[in-house]
């Protein structure tokens, strides 16, 4: 059995990849993964044992060049993303069973395509609820494609995002489609996502909303337990005093990180708490050189945020899953896209505080930090972190394995 996992995402993205992948590998089948070439995840899945097939370019560089991404630029990118995902994608699964996809629409489309020509079957796998069409919410807009502030129904914006993706993505998807004689699609956001997607998400922190007309298949968060250490410096400081307080944004590239770092830290001193900075992609680092705080960069989050008293990060489905699994309270302070989603989550679990925008200021953070802090929400945290689920990934592994099964059963007589 062999299965093909593809995904051109953030590091939240495509860490799901690594549990989903050892645990297939626990139930005989053999795994490679198309995934960007950023050396964080390339090491990651190299260091569970899994093959790795860079595919597109850098997204830390995307996210972090002088030049930042824009809306004008996106048909240009898609273009070259279809193309990358469908040939590496083409390549690497000779002898594969099933494809897996999750990430972005363009990158999605070319694994579409590859499992098309080669006649495989073909799963997309989200790992946020919000992006999968529901009346019982909104869609996130596409780039350069704002939703109509004068509609409140939730089916008419659904309606109106399918044709902005077919807008922003369908010339980049049929161009590469008629090139190697795949019929042209007019809905690539349907197209993608198919009629049974899955939901890699942990049921209490991002549930499916029912009633529902799409059928979706909620697996459960694909989390693996990391058994790395970490650092001996990062162990002493923290067993040098009471839990400190995290704070780091993942890869979100702040727009001023020294003002983000100097609010953070003086609004956690504020609480009488050390803190420990979480360099990221925006480069935080320390303000001052006092002995209360720690710089970290790559880390084992798992461990960290089980040794911390709060969590302050962006509200990415990784950064925010891993928060919760491990029961410590959280401060989120959303950026775009689905962390908005993450952090009303957090907030309404009552394990956390959803900081209103994404600015934080020493008198903001000050507030949702003391909301964390409360024994309230601490001991709330623990209790929501006792229902997670942490049998996502294998649930996902054998519904895999059932499909390969089942395509291999010989027609009935």
């Amino acid at each position: 059995m062999r299965v093909l996992l593809a995904a051109y995402d953030s590091r939240g993205g495509v860490e799901p990849l690594v549990g989903l992948a050892v645990r297939l590998r626990e139930l005989g089948a053999e795994v490679r993964v198309c995934a960007p070439p950023d050396e964080e995840f390339t090491q990651r899945l190299a260091g569970v044992g899994v093959e790795v097939v860079p595919t597109g370019k850098s997204v830390r560089a995307l996210a972090t060049g002088k030049t930042r991404p824009t809306a004008a630029g996106v048909p240009r990118r898609a273009a070259e993303l279809v193309v990358a995902f469908h040939d590496n994608v083409t390549a690497a699964a000779e002898g594969c069973d099933v494809l897996v996809a999750t990430g972005i629409v363009p990158a999605v489309a070319g694994v579409k395509s590859a499992a098309e020509k080669l006649g495989i079957p073909y799963v997309y796998a989200s790992h946020q609820p919000v992006t999968l069409p529901s009346p019982h919410h909104p869609p996130l807009a596409r780039p350069g494609h704002p939703l109509p502030a004068d509609v409140t129904d939730n089916q008419a914006l659904w309606d109106q995002e399918a044709l902005d993706a077919q807008a922003v993505f369908g010339e980049a998807v049929n161009t590469h489609r008629a090139s190697v004689g795949l019929p042209l699609v007019d809905n690539v956001r349907d197209h993608v996502f198919t009629d049974r997607p899955w939901l890699a998400t942990d049921p209490v922190l991002a549930p499916w909303p029912q009633p529902a007309d799409l059928e979706v298949v909620q697996t459960g968060a694909w989390v693996l337990p990391d058994e790395r250490p970490l650092p001996a410096d990062l162990v002493a400081f923290l067993d040098a005093g009471a839990p400190p307080v995290y704070v780091g944004f993942g890869s979100i590239p702040m727009r001023d990180p020294e003002d983000v770092a100097r609010a953070a830290v003086e609004a956690i001193r504020a609480q009488g708490r050390r803190a420990v900075v979480g360099s990221g992609w925006a480069g935080l680092s320390l303000i001052d050189d006092a002995d209360d705080c720690f710089v970290v960069g790559e880390v084992n989050h798992q461990a960290l945020f089980r040794r911390v008293a709060a969590v302050v990060h962006h509200g990415g489905a990784g950064t925010t899953t891993t928060a919760t699994w491990a029961g410590t309270p959280q401060v989120v302070v959303p950026q775009f896209g689905d962390q908005p989603y993450f952090a009303g989550r957090v907030a309404e679990l009552g394990i956390g505080a959803a900081h209103d925008g994404p600015t934080p200021t020493f008198e903001s953070l000050s507030t949702a930090l003391k909301t964390a802090l409360t024994p309230e929400t601490g001991a709330r945290a623990t209790a929501v972190a006792g229902m997670f689920r942490t049998d996502g990934a294998t649930v996902a592994a054998k519904l895999l394995i059932g499909i390969i099964s089942q395509e291999r059963r010989p027609d009935s007589v």
